[in-house]
């Protein structure tokens, strides 16, 4: 058995290597995370195989998925959200958050668009809590539903009422933002009318990192500015190229472990990989994204 005046020492040592290497253990708090991917990434694998693709994914290492809800169609990838969960746990996936539309443009004629927070959110809602959701993301708005400051303001009313919906369903809503949010008109940022005409408990944000770099913006004075309000992120990387093009995490520009120490203060739950476009199969994209963030940041 150790003596007492080894066990001290042994511990001096520890500690002491502890401050000499201060990014080992700062990372090594990282291993709470789970691993997830946006299913936009193998989109049109998910549309010819949503079974296949989720048994591909998961054999790559992800336990948790993003998803969407079909605006107008009102289910999950063609199928019912009690289907679709079964589908899931079948093969060892969770999906914490789903992706949904705002539903004020009417393509094709169409008055609404239901399965959106406009029309049929109740609906949305419901199949969400079946599912078992802990999320609902405001993914995109179209260009005909941006708009300028005073739309933005009544856009910021719109998610406080859908987002209520979503509390009483023990649901947090959220907004997905793209760079168009970080535009100004009379010096303010779309982003910012968002943020501060929404309650910050009812409304928070999924930040998308690429999104937020492409803007010229720094992640890090937005989430100093707004602590808390970002639960959930997209991880995906900017290549170093004049377009600024998708590309694996890890293999562009974006300076990933300094963006994750600021994940407390975030208040980060969930983060997803995620490449719009890739050079070639998504599930090699998107296997090179995981090792990286393995190796680097949990």
């Amino acid at each position: 058995m150790p003596s007492r005046r080894t066990f001290i020492k042994s511990s001096s040592l520890f500690s002491a290597g502890i401050l000499a290497a201060p990014s080992f253990y700062s990372l090594s708090r990282y291993k709470k995370w789970d691993l997830g991917v946006q299913l936009y990434t193998v989109r049109d694998q998910m549309d010819k195989d949503p079974s296949g693709t989720l048994a591909k994914v998961a054999q790559i290492g992800f336990n948790t998925v993003e998803g969407t809800y079909s605006p107008g169609g009102e289910k999950f990838y063609g199928m019912e959200a009690t289907a679709f969960a079964a589908m899931l746990k079948q093969h060892g996936l969770t999906m914490p958050s789903a992706h949904y539309r705002l539903g004020e443009e009417a393509p094709d004629g169409e008055m609404k668009v239901r399965g959106t927070l406009l029309h049929d959110w109740d609906k949305a809602v419901e199949d969400a809590h079946a599912i078992g959701l802990k999320y609902m993301i405001c993914a995109w708005l179209s260009p005909a539903e941006r708009g300028g400051l005073d739309h933005y303001k009544k856009l910021a009313e719109i998610f406080n009422k859908a987002a209520e919906k979503c509390k009483a369903a023990g649901i947090q809503f959220c907004h997905h933002n793209h760079d168009f949010e970080f535009e100004q008109q009379d010096g303010h940022r779309y982003y910012d009318v968002i943020l501060d005409n929404t309650d910050k408990n009812l409304v928070k944000m999924e930040m998308d990192l690429y999104w937020v770099t492409k803007a010229g913006m720094d992640p890090i004075a937005i989430i100093e500015k707004h602590p808390g309000r970002f639960p959930l992120w997209h991880l995906k990387d900017m290549d170093n190229t004049p377009e600024h093009s998708f590309t694996e995490v890890g293999h562009g520009t974006i300076d990933f472990k300094k963006i994750f120490a600021h994940s407390g203060q975030a208040g980060l739950k969930y983060f997803y990989v995620e490449q719009d476009k890739c050079p070639g199969s998504p599930f090699d994209s998107i296997s090179q994204s995981i090792a990286y963030v393995r190796q680097n940041l949990i």
